[in-house]
């Protein structure tokens, strides 16, 4: 054996070892951009589930104040379950801007009826649903961040490849589609 064939599989097997290293940096890399994705849409599910826990308090609270005001009060409960029920990102994200639409309307019922506005629980409630709706933004804003990075890692070259090969799919991000709902939730007291 010469040594210039010794060369060739040391060139060889180092080539093949630089282009492994390379392949199972970008696999890591992905899976790592996956779970965060994922743990942020966990973050977004948590917040949300906080409000869906808080809209039936606020909903009793107006019914007490509002008897009359059944249809709203109905489409928010309605609204509620459709976001609860959601299991994509899109389908949630169309649901959020029904639970908007519906809380913008039952936000202006309170503003009808004055003892309500004045009420010390429904104060608290829609203190807490500020809150709440500060912390979706941020999950929002970090969910979509992190799919921004998943996705143009798996987008450019020559990760769209490597994607293809290990089965990477664009992720969607959780956008407000209804101009109207693009700003938060209003809570005038």
């Amino acid at each position: 054996m010469g040594v210039g064939l010794i060369v060739l599989i040391v060139v060889v097997v180092g080539g093949i070892l630089i282009i492994a290293g390379v392949i199972a940096g970008f696999f890591n890399s992905m899976v790592s951009l996956r779970n965060r994705a994922d743990n942020a849409w966990h973050q977004i599910d948590v917040q949300l589930r906080k409000r869906y826990d808080l809209i039936p308090n606020l909903v009793e609270t107006v019914k007490g104040y509002a008897k009359h005001e059944r249809e709203t009060l109905e489409k928010v409960i309605a609204a509620r379950k459709i976001g609860i029920d959601a299991k994509t990102v899109k389908e949630q994200a169309q649901a959020e801007n029904m639970l908007t639409d519906t809380l913008k309307s039952l936000f202006a019922v309170s503003e009808r009826y004055p003892d309500l506005k004045a009420d010390v629980h429904f104060s608290r409630l829609m203190e807490e649903l500020n809150g709440i709706e500060s912390n979706i933004a941020y999950a929002r804003q970090f969910f979509n961040d992190t799919v921004m990075k998943f996705n143009t890692r798996i987008q450019t070259f020559p990760g769209n490849i490597m994607a293809k090969i290990f089965n990477f799919n664009v992720k969607d991000y959780f956008e407000i589609e209804e101009p109207a709902a693009r700003g938060p939730v209003k809570v005038e007291f």
